[in-house]
């Protein structure tokens, strides 16, 4: 068997089968649509391939690969994360899924990677052997202060632009300085991740799902973000940021988006949020294990996969690819 780069009849093949899990339930042509604008982006073009594991024109198992850049205990380390990993059933019972992630992060071993991250839902991926150690995270539901009177805070809200992305690298490098462990997000990064959401938005049956980016403005600089994926009542924070430590403009920014329809029913907020991080207008009413999981290990056969708790983490929804 043989790991290629997944083009002509075998992408539309994994395509096919990767609309089913991989695109949040869409048919292949938005998931090919998906795929597609992703590569094109500067990040995506760099550093996401998309794999199978063939022999002939026969597809076993598909994954894709990236590139990441990672911050480990204050030193910058190359990270191979695979993700969206797919495998058709065995008669011969071998575990094609098992040895494609191998390949890949064999492969990125040799490129330089020094950590591989396994991307996957609970359940998904956990019949794969190997020295792992599982990342685990807390899905919570928000609420957020308001006034009596519904009124808008004071804060100039205005929607979110090209323009803004070094200020969110910005407050986004300050925020990750105390964690043990998180990915150095560049502008190509966050452009990718906010694009991609937009993408599944915008592939599905109209106004079914929105991606909204707002920012908090001072002067004419981003004090603050909000990504939020809304379909219906519920909005899913995707990632936000501040200048503040608090996070006092990030929960003002929210109580602005709540007053735009103060006859509307209050929306149904979710999120992951960095340990130590609760804008002091929220308060968190619900906290429930994620489904959504990052497996780790050392590329290096003689390194030891460092010991993190969720505390030592960040990631953000956005992060998880």
């Amino acid at each position: 068997m043989a790991v290629i780069a997944a083009e002509g009849r075998v992408l539309h093949r994994v395509l096919g089968a990767m609309n089913r899990t991989a695109c949040d339930g869409q048919n292949r042509q938005a998931c090919g649509t998906v795929h597609t604008a992703q590569t094109k982006t500067s990040w995506g073009g760099r550093c996401q391939t998309l794999y199978a594991l063939v022999n002939g024109e026969d597809v076993f198992a598909s994954a894709e690969q990236y590139d990441l850049t990672g911050v480990l205990d204050g030193r910058p380390v190359r990270v191979c994360g695979i993700g969206r990993v797919l495998s058709r059933p065995s008669q011969s019972g071998r575990d094609h899924a098992h040895v494609l992630v191998e390949r890949l992060f064999d492969e990125g071993a040799r490129q330089g990677a020094e950590i591989g991250l396994l991307f996957s839902n609970t359940g998904n991926g956990d019949h794969l052997v190997g020295d792992f150690r599982t990342l685990r995270f807390t899905n919570v539901t928000l609420r957020v202060a308001e006034s009596p009177r519904h009124g808008a805070p004071m804060t100039m809200v205005r929607g979110g632009e090209e323009r803004d992305l070094a200020a969110i690298v910005a407050m986004g490098r300050v925020r990750a300085k105390p964690f043990r462990f998180h990915f150095d997000r560049d502008v190509d990064f966050i452009r990718y991740a906010i694009t991609t959401k937009r993408l599944l938005a915008g592939v599905g049956p109209p106004e079914v799902r929105q991606l909204q980016f707002f920012i908090a403005e001072e002067g004419i600089t981003a004090a603050a973000y909000v990504v939020l994926s809304v379909v219906g009542n519920v909005w899913t924070l995707e990632e936000c940021g501040d200048r503040d430590p608090s996070g006092a403009r990030v929960g003002a920014l929210l109580q602005a988006l709540i007053a735009r329809e103060p006859g509307m029913a209050r929306p149904i907020i979710r999120a992951w949020l960095p340990s130590g991080f609760l804008p002091p207008q929220i308060t968190i009413t619900s906290a429930t294990p994620s489904t959504q999981t990052v497996r780790m290990r050392m590329l290096d056969r003689r390194a030891t996969t460092p010991a993190l708790s969720s505390d030592d983490v960040l990631f953000w929804r956005d992060d998880l690819l």
